[in-house]
């Protein structure tokens, strides 16, 4: 099998340590680039409303990874569903993708808005959001995954 070796660009900085599902709206992170980047890495970021940034799932126990299907949260209402169908972070290589706001940039430290990761993860990569690479064509997903959405940005005060 192939292997692929990664290594961080950046750590997040946040208020949040612990993991939970919800309420990722209330957190403003910082990436912080590693010092084998100089803030010209981020230059130009500041242009674009959002980023998507790729992290790594380090607190996960390597023996809690899913590899076949399960109910989402383990909520008897949802159907099961493979672990690709979903978006847990209990995956096979651990990694998670989120779109963020770009809230500012001062030297080697990029401020977002609604990264779902807490103090410390390790960031893999971040990409300008660009609406060209977005969805084209309808989109759609089924019900059970609307619902557990609907906690997942809201702040306490919702």
């Amino acid at each position: 099998m192939l292997s692929v070796t990664v290594e961080p660009v950046a750590f997040v900085v946040s208020t949040r340590s612990e993991v939970a599902d919800d309420d990722w709206d209330r957190e403003q992170s910082s990436i912080v680039l590693c010092e084998t980047f100089t803030p010209d890495a981020l230059l130009g970021i500041e242009e674009f409303s959002h980023v998507e940034v790729v992290y790594y799932f380090d607190r996960v126990d390597p023996g809690k990874i899913e590899r076949v299907a399960r109910r989402p949260r383990n909520n008897p209402d949802w159907p099961l569903v493979g672990v690709f169908a979903q978006r847990g972070k209990n995956r096979p290589n651990q990694l998670g993708v989120t779109t963020c706001q770009v809230l500012g940039v001062e030297g080697r430290t990029l401020t977002v808005g609604g990264l779902d990761a807490v103090d410390g993860t390790p960031v893999l990569d971040i990409k300008p959001y660009m609406v060209e690479f977005g969805p084209r064509g309808a989109i759609f997903q089924p019900v059970w995954a609307t619902q557990l959405m609907q906690r997942y940005w809201a702040t306490e005060s919702t």
